[in-house]
């Protein structure tokens, strides 16, 4: 089962400096189909204009994966920590018994991010954060694991769940296989050009549910990346 969600068909919430696409319910966004897909519980595609961003807000209980399309995000929190993320690369909190953070555009340019949350394997968790540089040269044509919890995935960022995002670089026409194991699914979302998911369109910025399925073979129309998310 391959279950695309359009881009045009995603919750939408757009203010003077913030312009978001949800595809899980969140926020003010509410679909009682599209509560979750397995522990992934948000992804949001996020569009940040230049000197604003989130003010310092709290959370619990969640790992919380930004990949950074376009641009870089600063990071501050309560735990002392203070960072900045640019294009290509990740960063992950782990929110866990609670924290406090802040995340800014402070570029002239607007920001594009995906912001995506997974639950936890278990609660009260200590909370910590970081970032780390994912050169996209090295995911030409292939898929990386950016950040996970399972083993063998030892270079990602680690998340406490049974789950993996991944990314991946493709030229026009190129294509790149991924198996899942019996009994997981996955979510799959291609950022500035569609892609093919065993023949099945997923339009830019679309989410592609997929279940069922054991190989899946993913080709590009044109220059893009697209990121993966395995899980239980």
């Amino acid at each position: 089962m391959i279950e695309v969600r359009p881009f045009d068909g995603l919750g939408h919430f757009r203010n003077e400096w913030l312009d978001t696409h949800h595809h899980f319910s969140f926020d003010t966004y509410m679909d009682p189909r599209r509560m979750s897909w397995g522990p992934l519980r948000v992804w949001n595609d996020d569009l940040i204009a230049p000197g604003t961003g989130f003010g310092m807000h709290g959370h619990r209980d969640m790992e919380i994966i930004t990949y950074v399309r376009e641009g870089a995000i600063s990071h501050r929190d309560s735990l002392g920590n203070e960072g900045r993320t640019v294009a290509g690369d990740v960063q992950v909190m782990s929110a866990g018994t609670g924290i406090m953070h802040a995340e800014f555009n402070q570029g002239a340019e607007p920001v594009l991010l995906f912001q995506i949350w997974i639950l936890p394997n278990r609660q009260g968790l200590k909370p910590r954060w970081e970032t780390r540089a994912f050169p996209r040269q090295a995911r030409h044509g292939k898929l990386v694991a950016l950040a996970s919890g399972r083993p063998g995935d030892g270079d990602a960022i680690p998340i406490h769940q049974d789950a993996a995002l991944l990314g991946a670089s493709l030229a026009p026409g190129e294509s790149v296989t991924y198996g899942l194991d019996e009994g997981r699914r996955a979510y799959v979302v291609p950022t500035v050009a569609g892609i093919s998911i065993n023949g099945v369109a997923v339009p830019p910025r679309a989410g592609a549910a997929i279940a069922g399925e054991r190989m899946l073979n993913i080709q590009a129309e044109a220059p893009t990346e697209l990121i993966v998310a395995d899980l239980p």
